[in-house]
């Protein structure tokens, strides 16, 4: 399965050559993250993409000086809602019944179960539940980034508040979740770049119920 094989051969890069990612890749690797499944098909959440180099190397101690954040090519920047509202949710599936051709009113029902879930609790668990589902985008990413031999580095390690500001996010309804730095690998100065890659063995990993 070439999926397997992608895999097994990309890792987490440490650091990059500060080389550039053809355009038609990023956009396929955005595009792979835009048709993400997530639940209820809401997409809760933004990619920011970002090739400045100025902005890169402000996010460099936000992120602990990770390096890779101002050698990649593309940044990006996986932003989730704060909260489901009524407007969002709204505005979802009516484009929703708009791109499919279907009769005003046709998700009255469905929209008004989602809202009765969604308002009625806390928006700090919202957020969390937005945060999951970008997720499943992050991963379909960096699968797609290995297929198309762009080395990424999944990175949760940095000030989420500190960026938020930086990028005004608070400002447009969001909050950072993870970044995705793109680029290729500094094969003479990236120490992880030959070690094997080691996973738990799959009788630890996998449990069987018959």
């Amino acid at each position: 399965m070439e999926l397997l094989k992608v895999l097994n051969e990309r890792y987490a890069t440490k650091k990059m050559n500060g080389a550039t990612v053809p355009q038609e890749k990023v956009e396929a690797i955005v595009e792979a993250a835009r048709l993400a499944p997530t639940s209820s098909g809401l997409q809760p959440f933004k990619v920011i993409v970002i090739t400045n180099k100025e902005l890169k190397e402000k996010i460099v101690p936000i992120a602990f000086n990770q390096s890779q954040v101002a050698d990649c090519s593309h940044l990006l920047v996986f932003a989730a809602w704060d909260n489901y509202t009524t407007e969002r949710i709204t505005q979802i599936l009516d484009y929703t019944v708009a791109e499919r051709g279907l009769p005003t009113g046709t998700m009255d029902e469905y929209k008004n179960r989602l809202l009765s879930i969604y308002g009625n609790r806390d928006a700090e668990l919202n957020f969390i539940h937005a945060a999951h589902q970008s997720y499943i985008a992050f991963g379909l990413a960096i699968a797609a980034a290995g297929e198309l031999k762009v080395d990424a580095t999944p990175m949760e390690g940095f000030d989420a508040e500190a960026l938020d500001k930086l990028l005004g996010l608070r400002e447009q309804g969001l909050r950072s979740v993870t970044m995705l730095p793109l680029g290729y690998r500094d094969e003479a100065n990236d120490w992880l770049v030959n070690l094997k890659k080691v996973r738990r063995p799959k009788e630890e990993f996998v449990s069987e119920i018959k």
